[in-house]
Order: C-alpha cells, then sequence, then structure tokens
C-alpha cells in the first residue's frame, strides 16, 4: 500500500489511537507497525481475531498486559551463557506472571471462551512457575536481594551485622568518653568505613587513619585504630556478599537460559494478544463492527461515521460502489461533507484490510484492493514552483499509470485550480479513462458538466451532499442518485445580496444551464416530498410493529395466565379429590362402625354429613366458577362416566369414547348430544341404588325389636372367593336378616368371573318370594360384577 495514501487518509492517527489501547510496550511497537494486507484470508481472520478479543472483553471484561516486558535482549544473553542483571530477571518473572494470568483469563468457564480463534494463544501460554517463583523468592527488588536467596549470602549478612554492631558500641564508647575532642558526637561514614569527626586541635589525641577533611580545616574524619580491623573485615565481607549475589545470579540465569525457547514464545504470544486486544479496545471506543471482506470490488457501508470526527456529532453516512455502478461523482456546497465522505471510504478499506474494525452499522461490506489512491487536499510546493492544480495533475498523472482494476481512486475537486471549461474537460476525461478500464473510483466536484456526464453514462452515479438553503448550513447526509444543486444565488441572497445584481448574475449563465439547475432544483423538491413521506412510513411501521409486540406481549401474558390458572386448577383439583378421598374414607369406617354397634340411624346420618359437604363445595364452586376448566384427556373418560358439559350447563353419562377429533357422545337424560371433550368436566356421581336407598322411608309400624335388628344388617354382602354352596348359604341367610330388618333394597357382589356365582345368586333370587325386582349396577355401581336387589 502506497505511503502517500496512508498519510492523506490520516491513517497513522489510527494507528495511533490504536497503540494507546495496548498495555506494553511490544505491543504498541506492533501496533505502530500495522499496515493493511491485501490477502483475504489473513484479513478475515484477523478481522475474525478482533471480533473475538471484542466479545472477551464485553463478557469477561478487561485484562493488562502491563507485565509483558521486552526480554528479547536478555533471551540472546541466555543463549551465549551470559548471566543476566537483577532488572532483567525481574523482567522475566514480570513476563511469566503475566503469562499466568493471561492464561487463567483465556481459559474461561463457559462454551463460548473454546474453540475461538484467540484459544489457541492462551492454551500455547507456559507461566513456568516454578522458575518466576525462584527469581521472586531471591530477589525482593532491584535493590535488594533475600537473605534466604542462599545459606552462604545469610551467614555473611549475619557476620556483617554483628561486625557493624561491634564497631558501633566502639565508636559509641569513644564518642562518649572523648566527647571534648570531637566536633559532634557522631558516628559517620568516609569511604565506606566508619569514622568520628575530630577537632583539628586535638588530632594528635585520637590515634587512626585520617580519611577525610572539612572544608574549613577544622575537622578531622578520624578512622580510630582499635575499629581498623573491624573496618576491615567488614569490607572483606562485602566483597563477598557482592560476589555471593553475582553467583546466586548466574545460578537464576543458567535457570532461565533452560527456558529459553519457552520465555521467547510467551513473549510472542502476550505481544501477539496485547495487539489483538488493542484491536478490540479500539472497536469498542468507536463502537464499531467486523466488516465483512470481498474480492468483488463491492463496497457497502452502512450509516458510517469518520473515526476521526466527534462519535456524538458526525452525521452517518449510507455509501456503495462497485454494484450498480463503478464511479460515483458527488457535487455539493463547500463544507457539505463531500472530502469528508471520500476519506471515510478510504480509511474504512484501509482499517478493513488491516484487521480493524469499522465505525459503521453490522454487516457494512468492504472489499480487498491492492492500492488505494487519494489525491485529496492542496498540497502546492513553494519549492518546486508547483501551483495547486501542478500539484494535483502531478499526482494524478502517477494514478493514472499505477492504477489497474484491483484499485480504489479517490480525488477531491477534480479539475480545479484551472479555467472551468478546461477543468471539467479534463475531469470528465480522467474519470471515463478510469472507467472504461473498469477502475472503482469516487470523485467531487462543483462542475455541473460532470452531472450531466454521470447522468448520461452507464456504471456512473450522482451523488450530492444535502444543504439546508433555509438555515444555511449543511446537513452532511450523503444522498446517493441525486446531482447536488450550486445554490449560489440562493445563499447570497439569503445574505443579502441585492435581487438586481442576482437577477444580472442569472442572465450570464446560459438558457440550458439555467433549464439544468430548474430540473435538480425540481428533483430536489420531490426527493424532499418523498424522503417526508418515507419518514412517515417508517414511522407508522415503528408504530405497526410497537401495536404488534405489544400485542405479542399481551398473547404471551394471556398464555403464562392461561397456564397458571390451569396449574391452580390442576392443584385445586388434587386437594378436593385428596379431601374426598380422606372423606370417603373416615366415612367408610364411621358407617362400617355404625353397622356393628349403632344401627341404621347413625350410618343414616354420616351419609347425610358427607351429602352435606359435598353440597357444600358445590355452592362454593359455583359462586368462584370462572369460564375456564382444566382439559381433560381422553384416556381419562371411560363409558359409563359422569361428566358435565360446560356451555350446556347439564350433567350426563358418556356413552361413546372420543374420536381422533375430540368428539364423543354424552347421554343427558332424554337426549344424546355429540360433543367436543374440551367442553366437558368430569364429575363424580352418587350411584343410583344409593339413590334410590336414601329416598326409601322405613314402614312407619316396625317393632323395636325389627329397628333393632336392622341396626346390624348391612345393606351391601360380599361372596367374593366362595363356592356357589357356600354363597348361597350365607346369601339366604343375609336376605332373611335384611328383609326382616326393612331395608328397601340392598347391594350383592359377587364379582364378573366366568359368571357361575352370578347366575346362581339371580337364580336364587328369582325363587326368593319378597325379592321385588333385581338388575345389574350400572357403570358407577360395579357393572355386572354387583346385583342390587329392591324388596317388596
Amino acid at each position: 500500500m502506497n505511503q502517500r495514501a496512508l498519510e492523506t487518509l490520516e491513517f497513522h492517527k489510527i494507528i495511533d489511537r490504536l497503540a494507546a489501547h495496548a498495555g506494553s510496550e511490544p505491543g504498541k511497537q506492533v501496533c505502530r507497525n500495522l499496515q493493511p494486507e491485501t490477502d483475504i484470508a489473513s484479513i478475515t481472520l484477523h478481522q475474525t481475531e478482533t471480533a473475538d478479543a471484542v466479545s472477551r472483553l464485553i463478557r469477561k471484561g478487561n485484562i493488562s498486559f502491563a507485565g509483558n516486558r521486552d526480554i528479547r535482549y536478555a533471551i540472546r544473553s541466555l543463549e551465549v551463557s551470559a548471566s543476566l542483571s537483577v532488572q532483567e530477571l525481574l523482567h522475566i518473572a514480570d513476563v511469566l506472571e503475566t503469562a499466568g494470568r493471561v492464561r487463567a483469563y483465556g481459559k474461561g468457564k463457559d462454551d463460548e471462551d473454546t474453540g475461538d480463534s484467540l484459544s489457541d494463544y492462551f492454551l500455547g501460554l507456559e507461566p513456568l512457575t516454578s522458575l518466576s517463583g525462584e527469581i521472586r523468592r531471591c530477589i525482593l527488588s532491584e535493590d535488594e536481594i533475600a537473605d534466604d536467596a542462599s545459606s552462604h549470602l545469610k551467614e555473611i549478612r549475619r557476620s556483617m551485622t554483628s561486625t557493624n554492631d561491634k564497631i558501633r558500641a566502639q565508636l559509641s564508647s569513644m564518642v562518649n568518653s572523648h566527647r571534648t575532642y570531637l566536633q559532634d558526637a557522631v558516628i559517620t561514614m568516609r569511604d565506606g568505613r566508619y569514622c568520628i569527626p575530630v577537632k583539628a586541635e586535638y588530632k594528635s589525641q585520637v590515634p587512626g587513619m585520617v580519611h577525610d577533611q572539612s572544608s574549613t580545616g577544622s575537622t578531622f574524619f578520624i578512622e580510630p585504630a582499635v575499629v581498623v580491623e573491624l573496618n576491615n573485615t567488614l569490607r572483606e565481607l562485602a566483597i563477598a556478599e557482592q560476589e555471593e549475589i553475582a553467583y546466586i545470579l548466574s545460578l537464576l540465569s543458567a535457570k532461565a537460559a533452560e527456558h529459553a525457547a519457552e520465555l521467547t514464545h510467551n513473549q510472542n504470544l502476550l505481544t501477539r494478544l496485547d495487539f489483538i486486544f488493542a484491536k478490540g479496545r479500539l472497536a469498542l471506543d468507536m463502537n464499531a463492527t467486523m466488516p465483512l471482506m470481498n474480492e468483488d470490488r463491492y463496497i457497502n457501508i452502512r450509516k458510517g461515521r469518520h473515526p476521526l470526527l466527534d462519535k456524538h456529532k458526525v452525521v452517518p453516512i449510507d455509501v456503495n460502489l462497485g454494484k450498480e455502478f463503478d464511479l460515483l461523482v458527488i457535487t455539493g456546497p463547500n463544507t457539505g461533507g463531500k472530502t469528508v465522505t471520500l476519506k471515510t471510504v478510504g480509511l474504512f478499506t484501509l482499517m478493513g484490510q488491516a484487521g480493524l474494525h469499522i465505525p459503521a452499522l453490522d454487516r457494512s461490506e468492504l472489499s480487498v484492493f491492492r492500492e488505494v489512491y487519494a489525491d485529496i487536499g492542496d498540497e502546492q510546493s513553494i519549492e518546486q514552483s508547483l501551483s495547486t492544480f501542478s500539484s494535483h495533475m502531478t499526482k494524478i498523472v502517477s494514478i493514472l499509470q499505477e492504477a489497474d482494476d484491483m484499485s480504489l481512486c479517490l480525488f477531491d475537486e477534480l479539475g480545479a485550480g484551472t479555467d472551468p471549461t478546461e477543468g471539467a474537460a479534463l475531469a470528465i476525461s480522467i474519470l471515463n479513462d478510469l472507467h472504461e478500464r473498469g477502475i472503482r473510483s469516487m470523485a467531487t466536484t462543483h462542475y455541473s458538466e460532470l452531472k450531466i456526464y454521470a447522468l448520461s453514462t452507464d456504471m456512473v452515479q450522482n451523488a450530492c451532499c444535502e444543504f439546508d438553503v433555509e438555515s444555511l448550513r449543511p446537513t452532511y447526509r450523503l444522498l446517493i442518485g441525486i446531482p447536488g444543486k450550486s445554490n449560489a444565488f440562493a445563499i447570497s441572497s439569503k445574505l443579502g445580496l441585492p435581487d438586481r445584481i442576482i437577477e444580472k448574475a442569472r442572465e450570464q449563465i446560459s438558457e440550458q444551464d439555467e433549464s439544468f439547475e430548474d430540473v435538480i432544483s425540481d428533483l430536489e423538491a420531490s426527493r424532499v416530498i418523498i424522503e417526508k413521506e418515507r419518514l412517515e412510513l417508517e414511522q407508522y411501521k415503528a408504530e405497526v410493529e410497537t401495536l404488534k409486540k405489544k400485542l405479542q406481549e399481551k398473547q404471551e401474558k394471556l398464555e403464562d395466565s392461561r397456564d397458571k390458572i390451569l396449574r391452580e386448577a390442576r392443584e385445586e383439583a388434587r386437594d378436593i379429590l385428596q379431601e374426598a378421598k380422606d372423606t370417603a374414607d373416615a366415612t367408610i369406617r364411621e358407617m362400617q362402625k355404625a353397622g356393628r354397634m349403632n344401627g341404621m340411624k347413625d350410618a343414616e346420618a354420616a351419609r347425610q354429613k358427607v351429602r352435606d359437604k359435598i353440597n357444600k363445595q358445590n355452592s362454593n364452586l359455583a359462586a368462584g366458577k370462572e369460564q375456564t376448566h382444566p382439559t381433560l384427556k381422553a384416556d381419562q373418560l371411560r363409558l359409563g362416566d359422569s361428566v358435565k358439559v360446560v356451555s350446556m350447563g347439564l350433567k350426563g353419562t358418556v356413552t361413546s369414547l372420543p374420536d381422533d377429533r375430540g368428539n364423543l357422545q354424552v347421554q343427558c337424560g332424554i337426549i344424546k348430544s355429540r360433543v367436543n371433550i374440551k367442553d366437558l368436566v368430569k364429575i363424580e356421581e352418587v350411584p343410583a341404588y344409593l339413590k334410590e336407598m336414601n329416598k326409601a322411608k322405613p314402614a312407619s309400624g316396625v317393632s323395636r325389636s325389627k329397628l333393632s335388628k336392622s341396626a346390624t344388617i348391612s345393606y351391601e354382602i360380599n361372596l367374593l372367593g366362595k363356592t356357589v354352596d357356600e354363597a348361597l348359604a350365607e346369601l339366604d341367610k343375609y336376605l332373611d336378616d335384611a328383609y326382616l330388618s326393612r331395608l328397601p333394597l340392598v347391594r350383592i357382589v359377587h364379582g364378573k368371573g366366568t359368571g357361575a356365582l352370578r347366575s346362581a345368586v339371580q337364580s336364587h333370587l328369582r325363587k326368593t318370594s319378597y325379592v321385588k325386582s333385581f338388575r345389574n349396577g350400572e357403570l358407577g355401581e360395579g357393572d355386572a360384577g354387583v346385583t342390587i336387589v329392591e324388596f317388596k
């Protein structure tokens, strides 16, 4: 990519912003060296890496690469077996600790972190915790080696401390006993040896070595003879300490040298990740998205914002090039945004090919070009005696010579700086040459001739930057397909230029030019009307979408409410059934107890209590009844089940099972109706024989002995498991007792089985004189497994 285009389009400013987001100096250096690429596979990979970095930053927050020190020189030293300095070893520890932290960040706990384009980078990091831990154990800071770095160093420093203490004790004693000899009662250091400040007149009174003298000559710094040997020992220990430290550093360097390859690998991966995450942070800062790259020389930018302008103030533009037209001619007033449009397209192309996201809507498309050429701005040269026109023409000549069909050419004010007629002719000729060669190009101009050229040439399109004449301000909106209007007369009139001058000016332009400007004015007026109608349609569409969304939300709420009601109804039904079961069990126990003890009266009272409770529950359900009810399933119904038809409010009996559509026959009294299973509620009916028995009244003339007898007789006899002879003997006695007890009817349970016992029972009943009638049980009474007997 030619450097002039990079400078003209201010690509270096994007690079500076990118480098500011890098956390380490090696990462910043990679950012500064970033250049646009031309291989689409590589570009796509780098764009994907940027997108994955953005995704991780959003999900997991920021990650620092500040510990990624530049250790390349240290590694080269290790390769030649050189010993590293304290600072270099600390930098290696920083890199390894950063590698561990970054690897932990990249590992992640969710599936989204596995399998993206950055996973291999994170997994390739080797923290070498043993090496970094050993360096941190031995080196506390750049100025301090730990006492525990080696046992010998610890012994040396213990000896140094002891010797120091002895020297100070000796000197403190001298200071206290010879205070009159001293200038100050202090112990000081000269040339690394302990001294005391002695007055000049008492110099001979303190034996020892003179190391220094004050500037006035009144004080001599003397090392007393009694501590000379101790000072010598201290100096020897200091030398031994430095030698031991050098030995420790050599050992640490040797350990680091064993992992020189891993250190290099970590450095490269951290630098690469720092660069990628810098691109991600820049994308977030610019609110940028990943462009779709192609090699079809097609550009489609959706709501693009120039990245170097204030993102809160810049007006987004829509630009496309290369599908319906390969040359775009942009016209409009100065400061209207024409140049910004050119720079936006050019800079987006460079950023996309450099793997950077662009500040535009998602799914914007960019093409890969081998070269981008830009003739933008005034670069007149006094030294080369070049005018504005000559400077532009020099660059245009170079562009025409070097550009090919895989180039993007951008021209600002093409043909300006010379005679308008000749300039317009040159501009048309240059653009036509590029157009015939199939080179994607964009140009800005004020020449009407170029507007006509765009209108009359295939695959060439006009565009303009909108200008509000009323406010005398540009709107910066790019309108493709509409040539721009000069607006010179309208602007001048608004600014106060007399009408007579404007009318004279109108007479100076040809009728054809004036007619063309009128056509453009009419087009502009029509565009404004169409734009207004489009905005109204969009507003209506938005309102429809809002209403649709509200309706959908309401429908969802209704669905949720219905599900809640059904769930609560099922729970309530379960509770009711459980309560009914508990009541039935208790009632049966009471009736059995009554059958054994208190007689028919208590049993009847127990049954009445159950009926009252059921009636009360039915009343409560009727009072709080809602329109919704649980939907029955086909497998929940059997022939003879008692049901209620909700829509009709009638009770009936199921006479056929549901078909595929859920329809079935229900007998409601004398009416047989065909209903759907959704319209049914299953109910529990009291068996018919119990109703008949409840209606039956005991005779009024019974004796006390018969009433006492009836108290011990059950209304039901169970013959299951007995032979025919045993059953008939027990049945005969039971029937006599029941008849004497004035029971109106009884229930004989004999089961279905082979039917032998039923036949024997019913044959016996036919021969019994006091039996009025008998019948098989109905559905809900026990069916053919029981026989209901009525006495005379």
